[in-house]
């Protein structure tokens, strides 16, 4: 991806009802044994530095807001740094974004996109 090249993502509509049933089971998942299993390894899925289990965070890989589901297969452990730059990116443009990043050496990881409203 050339630093001319603009990042394009489309978001889907969700229903409030259902983004609020999602968050719900957000909530139980991260309760888990399951999940407290996951941040016990203190290690996020993206840039794969060490934490303290408490300050890592759950990311859906697909985000809610793009039709994630809060499931097993699709949360993942992430540093508060990484998922808030990740916002609501899939996993493909994440890849992306982190490999132009890379080929920019005094861009850093600042904003991988911006809002669908242009903030």
């Amino acid at each position: 991806m050339e630093a001319d090249d603009q990042q394009v993502c489309f978001i889907i509509t969700v229903p409030p009802e259902q983004l609020r049933k999602e968050k719900d089971k957000a909530r139980e998942l991260r309760k888990s044994q399951w999940w407290k299993r996951q941040t016990a390894k203190g290690i996020c899925h993206y840039c794969r530095r060490r934490f303290p289990p408490a300050e890592l965070t759950m990311d859906h890989m697909v985000p809610l807001i793009r039709g994630g589901k809060s499931v097993k297969g699709n949360t993942v452990p992430a540093c508060r740094d990484c998922n808030s730059k990740k916002k609501y990116l899939l996993p493909l443009e994440w890849d992306q974004y982190l490999q132009s990043a890379a080929k920019e050496p005094n861009t850093g990881m600042d904003d991988p996109v911006q809002s669908p409203e242009g903030e």
